[in-house]
């Protein structure tokens, strides 16, 4: 039942679905539910379904049975950014283990944290580490609404 169940919940983020893919992780065992696999994908159903006070109680829940888990603290800070605490998001991201400092998304996001805060160098110290590490990025920020404050500084 848990093996379907957690099956039937991928299937339904994939979808979109995130009330159903909810309802397949009420399936699981008591035991289970804080499996990190599971809780992770409880954090990505949330985040999906923009349900950001629930996501950052996951992704703290998330931190509490994996500690360096990285998406607890990338997913934990977007939720706190979402729900308008910007500067606890840039915090949370800080504190983070040393393998997060390796990812394209966490300077990304500092970026775009310290864009908002008024930060306009750092700002763009983090986005051209994010662009070195995954060139990518750099299509994301053209569309971000948070570097509308500096978006006339990155060389496009």
């Amino acid at each position: 039942m848990s093996e379907r169940a957690l099956l039937a919940a991928q299937g339904y983020l994939e979808l979109g679905m995130v009330d159903e893919a909810l309802a397949e992780l009420s399936f699981l065992q008591e035991l289970k539910i804080h499996d990190p696999e599971i809780v992770e994908l409880r954090l990505h159903i949330l985040m999906q379904g923009q349900r950001w006070h629930a996501a950052l109680a996951t992704a703290e829940e998330l931190l509490r049975v994996t500690p360096n888990a990285v998406p607890a603290y990338i997913h934990g800070a977007f939720a706190l950014h979402e729900l308008g605490r910007t500067r606890e998001a840039r915090d949370l991201l800080l504190k983070g283990p040393p393998d997060l400092r390796n990812d394209p998304t966490f300077h990304y996001n500092i970026g775009c944290y310290e864009a908002v805060l008024g930060n306009r160098n750092s700002a763009m110290q983090s986005l051209r580490k994010s662009f070195a590490l995954d060139e990518t990025y750099r299509d994301f920020a053209i569309q971000d609404p948070d570097l509308e404050s500096i978006r006339e500084d990155i060389a496009f």
